[in-house]
Order: C-alpha cells, then sequence, then structure tokens
C-alpha cells in the first residue's frame, strides 16, 4: 500500500472514542492503524496546552505538530501526526500568515533565514486591511508541514456564524489563497486539505432548492457568494460566474474526490446533528483533499469514510502511490517524504529518532521531552544491577535489641498480662493487678524499645479493661433508656388526651359498648411492671405474632369514628368535604408518569425544545424520532421522519 493522507474534523480529539470501533481500543495508535493513515490531519481538537497528555503527544511511533489557539481555550486548533516509519517532515510551522514564533524563539516565521522558511507568505496586499495578521493567527487554524516531495497545509476555516464573523473568514480565505498561489509560483509542490466550511456547488449539498427558495436567492447567487467564488477559482473545472477576480484568474489546485468521483451525488462529509440527518444522508461537503498539478498524477485514490462515526464530520482521504515519477524518474515514495539519508531505494537506512523532531513538535515540549510512553516502562527489559543485594539487614544497636532477649521477653510479658486477666474476678481487680505488673516488666527489658511489626500473639489488655470499666455488665435484659422497642413506631409521639368522663360517647345501638370505653379498658388492664410483676414486654421480632391485636384494632376504630364524626358535623356546618378517594386520582393525573405520544409509525416520539427566538422559544413539542431522509423534509410513508408534531402543552396523555 502507498502513503495515505486522512483529514478529519474530529469535533474534539477524545471525541471519537465514544464511538464504534474506537472505543473497543482507545487509543490513537490504534485509531490510526484504523484509518490506515500514515498522515492523520485533525480540526477541531477543542484542547488547550495544559491538557496534553501522553496517549495524545507520545502515540508510539508517531510525530504530532498541534496549532492551538491563543485565547480562545478550547476552542479549534489543528493537529497533524506523521508515521516516523513513512515519513518525515524537513519543516515545520504554525498559522497561515507566518507571524507566529518557534517555540522559546522572538523571531517570526517568515523572518528566520531562507533555509530555514516553508515560504510563500502572503504579502501586506494580499491581505485583507480589516484584520490583523496576528489575529489571524491567533485561533489555531493551520499547520503546515513541509517534505522534500510537497508542502502539505492541514487548515480548519472559519465558519460564517453571524455577521461578526463575514470580515474575519473572508480575512482567512485571502491569506490562505495568498499562500497557496505563493508556493506554487515558487515551484513547491502543494497539498491543501481540512475542513474548509465551504459547500463548492449545488452536487455537494442536500435539499439545496428548498434553501435557495427559502432565502429567495437564485443559484447563480448561491454560487457567486464570496467563499464559493474562492473555492471554484483555485480549484481545476470550478465555476466562476463572470470575470476571474485579479490574481486569482489560473487554478492552481486539484478536488482529488471529484476528480476519482466526478458524478457522485450524495457526497457529503458532514451532517447536522441536532437534526439527526446522518442516517438519512441529508448533508453537505465541505472537508476537501486538494492537490497542485505536479503530484496529481501521484494519487491513485481519494474517497470519503462516511461509514466511520466519532464526529459530525467523517474522514476523506487520497492515497499517493507506492511509487511516484518526479523529474522523468521512478521513485520510492518514501525517499522523498523523508530527509535525506534516511530511505534509500525504499529501503530504510536509518531508524527515526528524537533527533529527527522539529522545533515545533510537540514531543519537545517540555512536560514529553525525553518522555517515553507509559506503555514502554511496561516491555522494556530490565537491565541487571552489579551491586549485590545484602543478605542481612545493616545491625542497629540502637534502635533494635538483640532478637534472642527481645522474642524471650515479649513472651514473659504477654504471659504476665495473661495471667493476671485470668486470675482477676472482676475488672477493678484485673486493672490493679496490672498495675502491680508494670515494674515487673519494666525490670525485665529496661532499654525494651516498641518493634515496628508487633508479634501475632500481642494483645492489649488495658484497652479491654477500660472498655469494661466504661460499660459494665448489667442484668438487665431489656432495651436501655434511650433505646425504642418497635412498638414505638406504631405509637403517636404526642401522649393522647385523656377523655373527660361526662364527655364520652352515647351508647352506640342500644348499647353500653363504645370504641373509646374499650380502648380505655384495655389500657388500663394492662399489668404493671412494678411491685413483682411481669415486666412489659418489648415489641421484637420473636414475639410479633403474639402481640394484642384487640388494643391495636379497638384504636383504629376510635380514630375512624372520631374522624367520621367530624366530618359529619363539618358537613352540618356547611364546611366543604373533600374525598381522598378523589383527591388520590387528581393528584395521581397532575403527578403521574406521563405518556409519550405515537408517531405515524406507531414508535415514541423524542420530545424537544425550541431554541428558535421567537414568541414560541423555549416551548417543548413532540416529533417523529426517525431521522430525515434524503429530501431533508418530513415525508409521509416513507421509513424516514414523519409529519407527526405536537406541542407538549396540547398533550395530556398520563398513565
Amino acid at each position: 500500500m502507498g502513503l495515505r493522507i486522512t483529514t478529519w474534523n474530529v469535533n474534539g480529539i477524545r471525541n471519537p472514542f465514544s464511538y464504534q470501533p474506537w472505543r473497543e481500543n482507545r487509543t490513537f495508535q490504534a485509531m490510526f492503524d484504523t484509518l490506515e493513515a500514515d498522515i492523520v490531519v485533525m480540526q477541531e481538537t477543542k484542547i488547550q496546552r495544559k491538557d496534553l497528555r501522553d496517549d495524545i503527544v507520545l502515540v508510539p511511533g508517531w510525530d504530532v505538530y498541534f496549532n492551538l489557539p491563543k485565547y480562545k481555550k478550547g476552542y479549534s486548533g489543528v493537529a497533524i501526526y506523521t508515521r516516523s516509519s513513512k515519513c518525515c517532515p524537513i519543516r515545520a510551522e504554525e498559522g497561515i500568515t507566518g507571524v507566529l514564533c518557534p517555540p522559546n524563539s522572538s523571531t517570526k516565521f517568515r523572518d528566520l533565514p531562507a533555509d530555514q522558511q516553508i515560504g510563500g507568505y502572503p504579502t501586506p496586499g494580499q491581505l485583507s486591511s480589516d484584520i490583523d495578521e496576528a489575529q489571524l493567527d491567533s485561533e489555531g487554524r493551520c499547520v503546515i508541514l513541509e517534505f522534500p516531495a510537497f508542502v502539505l497545509i492541514g487548515v480548519y476555516s472559519p465558519a460564517t456564524r453571524d455577521e461578526t464573523r463575514i470580515q474575519f473568514r473572508q480575512a482567512f480565505i485571502d491569506a490562505m489563497d495568498a499562500r497557496v498561489r505563493n508556493l506554487v509560483s515558487m515551484g513547491k509542490e502543494v497539498f491543501l486539505c481540512g475542513d474548509l466550511n465551504i459547500i463548492r456547488n449545488e452536487m455537494d449539498t442536500a435539499g439545496l432548492p428548498e434553501r435557495l427558495k427559502k432565502e429567495a436567492m437564485t443559484l447563480d447567487q448561491f454560487i457567486s457568494t464570496p467563499s464559493r467564488r474562492f473555492l471554484n477559482q483555485i480549484v481545476f473545472g470550478g465555476r466562476v460566474i463572470g470575470e476571474p477576480d485579479e490574481g486569482r484568474e489560473k487554478p492552481v489546485l486539484w478536488d482529488l474526490c471529484r476528480e476519482f468521483h466526478p458524478k457522485r451525488p450524495g457526497m457529503y462529509t458532514c451532517w447536522e446533528t441536532r437534526k439527526n440527518a446522518r442516517p438519512g444522508n441529508f448533508g453537505s461537503r465541505i472537508d476537501y483533499v486538494l492537490c497542485s498539478s505536479g503530484i496529481k498524477d501521484w494519487f491513485v485514490d481519494a474517497n470519503i469514510q462516511e461509514g466511520l462515526l466519532g464526529s459530525d464530520h467523517c474522514p476523506v482521504h487520497a492515497t499517493i502511490s507506492d511509487s511516484v515519477c518526479k523529474d522523468g524518474v521512478i521513485i520510492p515514495i518514501t525517499d522523498i517524504m523523508n530527509p535525506e539519508g534516511m530511505f534509500k531505494d525504499g529501503q530504510p537506512q536509518r531508524e527515526w529518532s528524537q533527533k529527527d523532531c522539529l522545533p515545533t513538535s510537540a514531543r519537545l515540549i517540555p512536560e514529553f521531552d525525553r518522555r517515553q510512553s507509559i506503555k514502554d516502562m511496561f516491555f522494556k527489559r530490565k537491565t541487571p544491577s552489579n551491586t549485590p543485594k545484602s543478605a542481612t539487614p545493616p545491625d542497629d544497636s540502637q534502635d533494635i535489641s538483640d532478637p534472642p532477649n527481645t522474642s524471650s521477653t515479649t513472651v514473659n510479658a504477654t504471659a504476665v498480662l495473661q495471667g493476671a486477666a485470668n486470675s482477676a474476678s472482676s475488672p477493678k481487680q484485673w486493672l490493679s493487678q496490672s498495675t502491680t505488673t508494670e515494674p515487673v516488666l519494666s525490670q525485665a527489658s529496661p532499654v525494651l524499645k516498641r518493634r515496628a511489626e508487633q508479634p501475632a500473639s500481642y494483645i492489649r489488655p488495658p484497652k479491654k479493661a477500660k472498655a469494661a470499666l466504661a460499660k459494665p455488665p448489667s442484668s438487665k435484659t431489656g432495651p436501655g433508656p434511650s433505646q425504642s422497642t418497635l412498638m414505638g413506631f406504631f405509637k403517636p409521639k404526642t401522649p393522647t388526651p385523656t377523655v373527660d368522663p361526662d364527655e364520652r360517647l352515647g351508647p352506640i345501638n342500644g348499647n353500653n359498648y363504645s370504641p373509646a370505653t374499650a380502648a380505655e379498658t384495655t389500657l388500663r388492664n394492662e399489668p404493671s411492671p412494678a411491685n413483682g410483676s411481669q415486666p412489659k414486654r418489648s415489641f421484637e421480632a420473636d414475639n410479633i405474632e403474639e402481640w394484642d391485636e384487640n388494643a391495636v384494632e379497638h384504636k383504629t376504630n376510635l380514630i375512624t369514628y372520631r374522624a367520621t364524626s367530624t366530618a359529619m358535623e363539618d358537613e352540618g356546618k356547611g364546611k366543604t368535604i373533600f374525598d381522598p378517594i378523589q383527591n388520590k386520582e387528581s393528584w395521581s393525573k397532575l403527578l403521574g408518569k406521563r405518556v409519550v405520544p405515537k408517531c405515524e409509525h406507531g414508535e415514541d416520539c423524542q420530545s424537544l425544545v425550541t431554541k428558535k427566538p421567537g414568541i414560541n422559544c423555549g416551548r417543548s413539542f413532540y416529533m417523529c424520532a426517525r431521522p430525515l431522509g434524503p429530501s431533508g423534509n418530513k415525508e409521509t410513508g416513507t421509513e424516514f421522519r414523519c409529519k407527526t408534531f405536537i406541542w407538549s402543552s396540547d398533550w395530556s396523555g398520563r398513565q
């Protein structure tokens, strides 16, 4: 296989690892092997310098070059990974204008000696006067690597989010156009790739007729927008309305994907995630691989990899043949993709080393310089040590006493403590005995110090004596005064008010029985624990079936009767009576789980919130959860998104 260059807007350098197949082996080395790439150009890395880690920088067998934003942290960002065994750049720069400086230097790239420059820097007349050069390169949007074969430019062109970005976007496009044309005019070959955020023509986007109708725009006006006009003027075969702009009369690059797939429809590289438009392939082609005329014949393939998930974009690649024709001579591609002397006739002459890193390489950042990947720590063989280990530890007479004396002393002390504990009949006697044995222990080992590791038979009797003295044994089997029984959970916390004999309820149904009288009789007939009578039993799990059910039943009847009487009195006084069953149903309707409506496919709808400014901003609604179809509109009778739409305020279905 030849040399493959892949460009991919990853929307966060770690974002692909949340998708298959990257989540299986979450390493960049495995990702690059899956892509089968030798050069990987990433856009929208969205990472700061302080967030770089070993697994990002120290990828085994790869070198990496970053251009990170200077002010907007976690925004934009471009990275280029190169496989060290196939290619190694001879120069590297950050930014498109050349006004940035190499690490640990105050000299701009454009002011370096001629043999250290890549060249082709835009002149003041080629740049827009509205935006400063330093501002153009402050957002981390370009990395440029030079190989002996060509100059590789990886870019992330700004998009037009609002009117405030129009000037910045146009200024960056002008700088990019000037840099490419200047390099080509110097005789250097150029390979430009990345997310240009430009739709070239009507074949490169879905739903264009509806969009033109909505914006009241013609197709010629769509093609003639400044960004599309730039792209169509710089590539061969581009459609230019009217006369070309000054300085852009001749195209210099080839659109490789269109060269290999000139009439292929739906060749999109970006889809809108909010609309879930990728399954229906309703997207646009805004990621490109472009090359100058001198190396166009080197490429044998260029395509998109729309099946690889991990971002709202898909990877786009171009593959160079193993052997190419340069100056009329067929040579292996590796000979002209590495510094002189590293390859000859396609065979490596020496291995890549840290000395081959350029000043802008991330491997030379102080945090990672002269560091290895953590995996190398486990696979690297350990070198045997020449210093033999000591058979016995050094003798320290000051801290450790003689082992035989220490062992015997410990055994004697343990025996004395255990004998005192066994002979004591009470904790107080034990404590007094242990106190009297202290002089004996001190005499037996006057210089004994506590060892770092205590023997297994070592015990601490004083701690047991303290615990025993703190809580003397008691013959009381019932719970303590602060411990409540299970019956306490059934009794009200506030004492039940006594009922005046004069206010007791009268007989019911002609009998002298009432719930109040029954409850009081039951409570008064309970035995008292005083004067030798049986103590009141605690309500435990062993005797839970023996508790007095009649008393609880009488209390329940009493409470129910009083509640009913109160309700009857309130009804007689004209007060509103609330039915508990009806209240429960009302609360269930209000707080119950809401049932999601079904769409025309019989599937649950998805709930979304309106974010478009206007009268409905913030309102939630239900719509079909299926993705949009190729038409970009809601369809009826197809497998794509149907026309179901329900405002949440109009839907009242609940379980």
